[in-house]
């Protein structure tokens, strides 16, 4: 354990066990009558009709597939109908075709309608070194410094962390710590309040010992005690060890849940922080579970309308969980450096956090929103961060539609840090609840986008590399196809009008261009399946192995002349694919160092290392399997593993002392998973170092044969068989440059033929001949089997579209423009296709409109791209 990471620990468990004397928290699974409130009827449409019917489609949509080729025409399309509107096709007297209401909006906390701005002590706890430094005069001072520096930007939320009580009740409920609050914490509250802000406190789950040995009396529960609800044998309830688990199958134990959220309630708490939560906290492999307590706390908290924050670094595979119950949750570790008097943060704090980002926005909206811990960007002699990092910081947070909550002494906040904080249009960005997602994290120049309601996108330009560069937004990478206008958001500067694409120029290192790009009449936007604004109602589900990735597959071509020396022999195949450590995809999170000319047998002779506990590495690939190939050395640990966000095993690297090293050991491996878009995590543990060596990733055979071989003392065509239809050929390249079809090679069917001539003129040796093969739009859909199930869009402009696949298990679906039945569309084909244009309108009325896809028949539905036209 680096000394860091013990400083960190090691201080979170001083304060947390100053609260904890009183209490260590409660709640999972939710017991009877807790579940959310039911779903409000719809409500009545009030949408005016389509001025225009549905037209007959075979132009497939514009680059929705990540290859950027076109799909060809569709399976089926619908015809035109003869009249100006869907609803006007029936004759006098005919049985009028069907509406279809709106769907109901889903339940939302209404206090978490947008993530919350305000203030947190914790960086300043750790900063100062002194857990006690949250007194009554601080607070006061902090809400009276927020007010005053940031009110008018809407932050309104002061949070007191760890270290706030210290003793309980006569019913075992946390008492406010009487020397830090002399004149008591309901008066500072009081003065919180009076300043229009909320109050927020820090619990963490279980039951402390004390608490647990005497038994006091559980308020409004008669016959109740607090040594009756503590899980038996006793069990550990949080990652410090400081208290018990609750045993929620007693109604005891969500009574004294209760009793405490009522006293919160009557001092006018508006916020709780709990921390230590399980599945995560660095614990994810279900020896300490709170998924009990976060339920038990949601329903007593939900009644008191009190906003619910759970930390730290929760583990993804259980966002539903955290969904369900709370109205924002933490996805990474502490923000803070944990360098006391030196800096509240720094840059590779800040840098982990965007692979974070890119695995959670979709969990994040309305209700909930992903949590990247304080935001410490307020005065530049205490942030540990230079001004490009603090504004790049900033940005993060809120295209991220992270709650904006400062870590700064509010009093010491400087110019810079007031005007990051408060400008009008980035806090908009942040209000509006659209989390951004990445083009590609495989760079370090990366492209953020949301598509907004209102139809324009939020653009973030990141340089996360090491000099100043250029970065580029190509239009289509964003589903936006024709011109749009620009504006930069921090400048508050219109930069004109362009065609296919922006460009930042020179955009420093670690530094950020935030952009409003709203788009031209006549452009089209184009939402994949996961964007906020396309809503589902009924069983839909991501992916699930029904999606079809897009995907390249190398054909290595031997060539050879057998009537000289040169016989060419079958090649490798090439179905396992080395990355090397250093390859652009694979994202590092911590401060890892590259180490090459070693020496020992590495592959290429390098390695990426790092030394503090907590760090870690992830890759997302397209396969079937992958192997994490690293050392066995005595100076290695553990290392924890994660596959899609779900935690495998604790894999040992280390060897006994005076072991030899071995290198290249496939020390974790997996295979025979569903070929699709997947994403491996490993993070260190323990030991001294942790290395990555490499990955071998197994790709999806999609040649048959794999290998080829050429003979130019024969020539012969190669016929290749596709595993895919041929349909879903986009192309096929050497080094970059593109075979041209029907010369160089011809399709027939599912038989690709590689034509002699063009094999005749390659060099003797190995040819590598990239297939590139279709896929999904961004390489996913989302999918479902009830009939009935729906997706809706509600959009302005004159026409629109929807995009996806056909295949042998879908059948039919209906589409409604404006709850009006404008075609019943047959999706099934007997090979499965994707990119297909299967129903499209054009010539609507300008205005607001609403497409609703509503599964008929078949055994699966899938949705994947909605397309419209702005208005021309």
């Amino acid at each position: 354990m680096t000394r860091q990471t013990r400083a960190r620990r090691g201080l979170r468990a001083l304060i947390v066990s100053v609260a904890a004397l009183g209490l260590v928290a409660a709640a999972a699974a939710a017991p009877a009558g807790a579940t959310p409130t039911g779903t409000p009827s719809p409500e009545p449409t009030g949408t005016p009709a389509a001025t225009a019917t549905p037209t007959a489609t075979s132009t497939p949509a514009p680059t929705p597939t990540p290859t950027g080729a076109a799909p060809e025409s569709p399976v089926a399309t619908p015809t035109a109908a003869p009249s100006a509107s869907p609803a006007a096709t029936a004759k006098p007297g005919a049985k009028p075709a069907p509406i279809i209401q709106p769907p109901a909006a889903p339940p939302v906390d209404a206090w978490a309608k947008t993530p919350y701005l305000g203030w947190s002590s914790y960086s300043m706890q750790v900063y100062s070194g002194d857990p006690k430094w949250i007194t009554a005069d601080q607070i006061i001072a902090q809400s009276d410094a927020m007010k005053a520096k940031l009110g008018k930007a809407g932050y309104d939320y002061i949070n007191v962390d760890s270290g706030w009580n210290d003793g309980v009740d006569a019913n075992g409920r946390p008492t406010p710590s009487a020397t830090l609050y002399p004149q008591g914490l309901k008066k500072v509250i009081d003065h919180v309040h009076a300043n229009g802000q909320k109050f927020g406190l820090y619990l963490i789950p279980g039951i402390s010992p004390g608490v647990y040995e005497k038994a006091y009396p559980i308020a409004n529960a008669p016959g109740c005690t607090t040594h009756d609800i503590v899980k038996q044998p006793l069990q550990q309830a949080d990652y410090w060890k400081i208290g018990y688990r609750i045993d929620f199958s007693n109604p005891c134990a969500q009574k004294y849940v209760d009793s405490i959220v009522d006293q919160l309630a009557a001092w006018g708490v508006n916020f709780l922080k709990f921390d230590s939560v399980t599945p995560g906290s660095g614990v994810s492999d279900l020896s300490l579970d709170a998924r009990d307590d976060v339920a038990a706390w949601s329903q007593a908290l939900k009644k008191k309308n009190i906003w619910f924050e759970l930390s730290w670094a929760l583990d993804i595979n259980y966002a539903d969980t955290w969904k369900q119950y709370a109205n924002g949750w933490r996805v990474e570790w502490d923000v803070e450096c944990y360098c006391s008097g030196v800096a509240l943060t720094q840059w590779d704090n800040i840098a982990r956090l965007f692979p974070r980002a890119a695995d959670w926005w979709r969990h994040a909206g309305p209700g909930g929103w992903n949590d990247f811990d304080s935001l410490d960007v307020g005065n530049g002699t205490m942030d540990g961060l230079t001004r490009d990092e603090r504004r790049t910081a900033t940005t993060l947070w809120a295209i991220s539609a992270a709650p904006m909550y400062v870590g700064n002494d509010l009093t010491k906040l400087d110019q810079f840090g007031v005007d990051l904080l408060t400008n009008r249009e980035v806090v908009a960005v942040n209000q509006a609840g659209t989390p951004a997602q990445p083009v590609s994290t495989a760079t370090d120049k990366q492209v953020w986008f949301a598509p907004n309601a209102d139809g324009s996108y939020t653009v973030a330009l990141f340089n996360l590399g090491r000099t100043d560069a250029d970065i580029t937004a190509n239009w289509s990478d964003l589903g936006l196809t024709g011109p749009a206008t620009v504006r930069d958001l921090w400048a508050g500067k219109d930069l004109g009008t362009f065609d296919t694409k922006f460009t930042g120029e020179t955009v420093p290192i670690h530094g950020t261009r935030l952009l409003k790009v709203t788009p031209k009449k006549g452009s089209t936007v184009a939402l994949n399946d996961d964007a906020q604004r396309v809503q589902y109602t009924g069983d839909w589900s991501r992916n699930g192995g029904l999606e079809v990735p897009a995907t390249t597959q190398q054909l290595p071509v031997a060539v050879g002349d057998s009537s000289g020396s040169q016989v060419p022999t079958p090649p490798a195949s090439s179905r396992v694919v080395a990355v090397n450590d250093n390859d652009s995809g694979i994202a590092y999170s911590g401060s890892w160092g590259q180490s090459g000319g070693r020496g020992f047998g590495d592959y290429n002779d390098d390695v990426h290392y790092v030394e503090a506990d907590g760090s870690s590495f992830q890759y997302t690939f397209t396969g079937t399997g992958i192997d994490y190939v690293t050392e066995l050395d005595q100076s290695q640990g553990d290392v924890d593993v994660y596959l899609d966000g779900q935690f495998q095993k604790t894999v040992s690297t280390g060897r006994d002392a005076g072991q030899p090293r071995q290198t290249q050991q496939a020390v974790w491996s997996v295979s025979g998973l569903p070929n699709g878009s997947h994403t491996l995590r490993v993070v260190k543990k323990s030991g001294a170092f942790m290395l990555l060596d490499k990955l071998d990733v197994t790709l999806e055979s999609l040649l048959q044969p794999d290998v080829a071989v050429f003979d130019k003392a024969a020539p012969a065509d190669v016929p290749v068989t596709l595993l895919r239809d041929g349909g879903e050929l986009a192309g096929i390249s050497r080094d970059g440059s593109a075979l041209k079809k029907g010369t160089d090679y011809t399709v027939s069917g599912s038989t690709v033929t590689l034509r002699a001539g063009y094999l005749a003129g390659l060099a003797n040796g190995t040819a590598s001949l990239a297939f590139q093969f279709r896929g999904d739009a961004r390489d996913d859909v989302h999918a479902t089997t009830k009939d009935g199930d729906r997706v809706d869009l509600v959009f302005r402009g004159t026409g629109v579209s929807w995009i996806g696949a056909t295949a042998p298990d879908q059948g039919t679906a209906a589409v409604y423009i404006d709850g009006r039945l404008a075609k019943t569309v047959d999706t099934r084909s007997d090979a499965r296709r994707t990119g297909r244009t299967l129903f499209s309108v054009d010539g609507l009325r300008d205005g607001e409109h609403r497409i609703t896809v509503q599964k008929v028949s078949g055994d699966v539905l899938r949705n994947d791209v909605l397309q419209y036209t702005v208005k021309k």
